[in-house]
């Protein structure tokens, strides 16, 4: 129970470390930051629950006014802002990314976390992404996605290195990949 803790408040953490590499706002005011990395991160090392609460984590501590957001964003206006659905949805992604990870075992765990980070951590936070920009934005759910689209190679990139992290994590330390317990 401790180390669950310990876990899901140390994934948090590493999401708010992963703001503070600057970000990149668009002209539409949805910015480009490392932190989907770590939501998918989380979901590759922690799997779908610890994963899911630790975006939680995070996001309460957003919500509280706590400036961990890339450029130093908090408080409950980020839930408004056009990245408010990409934000809404980092705990789903974070758990489906998460299960992928968990019961997906065929196959080398670099190509499942990377594969998992992408349906999870691309496919679902867009998916939440597009409605809540479309919703902020007043633009239909096409237009939206129209302007997604310039975040996918970015977000393919981060895939691929989460996926490499993950892997690398396994053979280091087997133990603290807690998405692969039994």
């Amino acid at each position: 129970m401790e180390r669950n803790v310990v876990m899901i408040a140390l994934f948090a953490a590493l999401i708010a470390v992963l703001g503070l590499i600057p970000k990149i706002t668009l002209a539409f005011g949805v910015p480009i930051t490392a932190q989907s990395m770590g939501v998918m991160l989380c979901g590759t090392v922690l799997g779908a629950r610890r994963g899911a609460l630790a975006c939680l984590l995070f996001l309460l501590l957003v919500a509280i006014g706590l400036p961990l957001l890339s450029g130093g964003r908090g408080g409950l206006g980020a839930f408004v802002a056009p990245s408010a659905g990409f934000l809404v949805g980092w705990p789903v992604a974070a758990f489906v990314t998460g299960w992928i990870v968990e019961r997906w075992r065929g196959a080398p765990l670099a190509l499942v976390a990377g594969v998992a980070s992408v349906l999870g951590g691309i496919v679902v936070m867009y998916g939440f992404g597009i409605a809540g920009m479309a919703l902020v934005l007043e633009k239909s759910l096409v237009e939206a996605a129209a302007l997604v689209t310039a975040f996918l190679p970015g977000d393919l990139l981060k895939a691929v290195i989460a996926g490499m992290l993950t892997a690398a994590l396994a053979r280091a330390r087997p133990g603290s990949l807690l998405s692969r317990a039994v």
